[in-house]
Parts: C-alpha cells; sequence; structure tokens
C-alpha cells in the first residue's frame, strides 16, 4: 500500500508544470515556435533528453499537454498509438491526412478528438495566445513520433537534424554534422499514399463535443443516493460508468478510457477503490480527493479554473473518496488505465445504504434495481 509521502510526488498542481519549447525539431522552423511541450506522466515523446516530466511511473499511457501562441502550427507528424487531444482553453485547428491535401475539423474549450495510428496530423493555435490542450498517448513504449517529410526538410533547412537513433542536432549551436552520421529518412511520397485516408466524415465520429456529452445519473451506485450525485459522461472507451446504457463515442483500444465527470455542490463520488491506476484532471471548480495510505489518509484539493487546470495520478488498488469541494459545480476529466471495463468496489456503507435505496451491484458490474438482482440469485 502506498505512503503519504509517495503519494505527494503523484500531486501535479498547475503550478509545478514544466516545459521546454525545443521538445521536438520543429524548435527552429518559423511559425513553430514559441511551443511549451509538456510531459506529466509518463516518459513521453520528446526528442530533448532535458524535457521535464512530473511522473514518469508507468500507467499504460502517457498524459502531455501543449501550449502555444496564436497561429503557431504544430507541423506534420505520426503517432504509432492513439493520440487524444483534449482542448481546455482557446480554440484549435486540427489537420490529418496529408496524401496529399489535409482535411481538418476545429475543435474548443472541453472538445476532444481521437487522432488514429499511422495517419499524419498538425494542429494550429486559432484561437487566445495562451491556448492549451492535454494530450494522452497510448502505451508506455510509444514507439515515438515520426515526422512528416516537409517538416523534416524545413528544421534541416533552419539548422536541425534529426539522426537516425532520434538525436537532435542544432549546427548552429552544436557545429557541423559528424561526417558518420546517420540521419532519419522520412517516408517516401508513395509510402504516405499507400497510408489509410480518414474522412472527414469518419473523423467526426472521433471528436467528442462538451456540448453533446451524454451525462449519466446512473454512473455511480450512491449517484442518486443523498450526498452523492456526481454524473458521468463516457467519451472514450469502456471506462467505469455503472450505467449499463452507457455508451462512449469512440470505442477503439486506447490503453485508456477517458470520461468526464460532473459533481454538483455538496456532492460527492463516495468511499470506493479501482484496481487500475487513474489521473483525475479537474477543468472547473474544486474537487476535494481523500486517499487512504498506508500511513494514514492523505487529502488534497484541485482546482480547476479558465487557466489553471491540476491533475493527480491516483494508484491501483487505493481506497479514495471524491467530494465538491467548491461553491459551484466541479467537472473534472478522468483517465483509467486499460482497455477493459473498470468494475468499481465500493465501500460495505455505500452497499447498505443502496440496497435500503432499492439498488445493487448486478452480476454484470452495472447498478440495477436490487429485487431483480436478489430474484435471480435465489
Amino acid at each position: 500500500m502506498i505512503t503519504r509521502e509517495a503519494l505527494e510526488a503523484r500531486h501535479i498542481p498547475f503550478s509545478s508544470l514544466r516545459y521546454t519549447t525545443e521538445a521536438f525539431i520543429d524548435y527552429c522552423i518559423p511559425g513553430c515556435n514559441p511551443k511549451y511541450n509538456y510531459a506529466l506522466i509518463g516518459s513521453g515523446v520528446a526528442q530533448n533528453p532535458k524535457q521535464p516530466v512530473n511522473l514518469r511511473d508507468r500507467h499504460g499511457f502517457q498524459v502531455g499537454a501543449v501550449s502555444m501562441p496564436h497561429g503557431k502550427t504544430n507541423p506534420p507528424h505520426m503517432h504509432f498509438t492513439c493520440e487524444v487531444f483534449i482542448c481546455v482553453r482557446g480554440d484549435w485547428r486540427i489537420e490529418w491526412g496529408f496524401n496529399p491535401d489535409p482535411s481538418a475539423a476545429a475543435i474548443g474549450a472541453g472538445d476532444l478528438v481521437s487522432v488514429p495510428t499511422w495517419i499524419y496530423r498538425s494542429f494550429t493555435n486559432v484561437g487566445v495566445d495562451d491556448g492549451f490542450m492535454f494530450t494522452a498517448l497510448g502505451g508506455d513504449a510509444t514507439g515515438g513520433v515520426l515526422w512528416g517529410p516537409s517538416t523534416i526538410a524545413a528544421a534541416a533547412e533552419n539548422g536541425v537534424y534529426l539522426t537516425e537513433d532520434y538525436r537532435m542536432i542544432d549546427v548552429r549551436r552544436d557545429g557541423p554534422l559528424p561526417p558518420d552520421v546517420r540521419l532519419l529518412q522520412p517516408m517516401t511520397p508513395a509510402e504516405i499514399a499507400a497510408l489509410r485516408r480518414w474522412s472527414p466524415a469518419e473523423m467526426a465520429g472521433r471528436i467528442v463535443r462538451f456540448a453533446d456529452l451524454a451525462w449519466s445519473r446512473h454512473g455511480f451506485l450512491d449517484s442518486t443516493l443523498p450526498g452523492g450525485g456526481a454524473q458521468l459522461a463516457p467519451a472514450i472507451g469502456l471506462g467505469i460508468t455503472g450505467d449499463r446504457d452507457a455508451q462512449a463515442p469512440v470505442t477503439n483500444a486506447h490503453g485508456l478510457s477517458i470520461e468526464w465527470l460532473r459533481i454538483p455542490p455538496g456532492g460527492a463520488v463516495a468511499r470506493h477503490l479501482l484496481a487500475e491506476k487513474q489521473v483525475v484532471i479537474v477543468r472547473a471548480g474544486a474537487v476535494g480527493l481523500e486517499i487512504e495510505a498506508a500511513d494514514g489518509n492523505a487529502t488534497y484539493t484541485l482546482g480547476g479554473s479558465e487557466r489553471a487546470w491540476d491533475s493527480f495520478a491516483i494508484p491501483g488498488d487505493c481506497w479514495r473518496r471524491l467530494v465538491n469541494a467548491g461553491p459551484g459545480e466541479a467537472v473534472a476529466l478522468l483517465m483509467t488505465a486499460g482497455d477493459h471495463r473498470k468494475r468499481v468496489r465500493w465501500d460495505d456503507g455505500v452497499v447498505a445504504a443502496a440496497a435500503a435505496a432499492g439498488l445493487a451491484i448486478d452480476a454484470d458490474g452495472f447498478v440495477a434495481p436490487k429485487r431483480f438482482v436478489d430474484r435471480a440469485q435465489r
């Protein structure tokens, strides 16, 4: 069981985030800088070994973030595991394809988009100067990032090269390229043309708009109990929901599930346990997080506002409770490890209170009328 001291490293206030503007070879390309790259959880995919990382603990997925001024672009690149952009501030233009012409879609605050593997993508800040997106990338070993030919060529024109072993060499300050260096060779036009094409209609199905979320009042066993009231809205994967009718808009494997959580004033998610690791990012309001450690309970308050969003990486197999710690509604993002459906283990007191209200968890792990669950088990 984890200690309170170990839990401290898993608390990631927004004020603790550190960035580099030289994470990738595009830092030298006009129109692409400055770009502020953050790595919150996992080793990340930065090609700069000096990229700061808040928590290197393996979760089965990575959490990062990016901020750029208005008009700046992150140029075409590819990942080998699914990448999710989660916009919390500003407006962004997401482009994909580039074989030969890109398609595009716009996302705004609260929206997220899951970009499939093996397609080139780029993004541009078309909103406020301090636009901000969190990112999730599947896997502990993601395979890195593969830059498009135009990006590699533009970087080289400005003095930055990428070697086959993914080292960046800036000849402007490092001196001439070593004579025996082997530079990374990009995909050929024929190889790019052979990649799958995703139409705008297909990609629209991978964009989850905050305004279109389907909130469930039965996501937790205690949702309808006094002092509960929390609601879940699935976005990606099977998640932790106890609502058998809930369906995420994006269902393919990512290595994690993503759900939105909202807790009304005075509400809470009662004491429960998950076997899986889970990351909480608060978008709005204040969430009080109580975690039971080996040497006592630890309590944190995570805040979310227009410009700052606190995070916490909850270990697996830890009892926890989430409460609304502010006067208004609290909204948070839940990222839970694994592609399987996760089953919440509830405190015995919660189970008893639910039973008194006529509710139980059925054999498939969903909230159901207790009279039917009991009848079937006779």
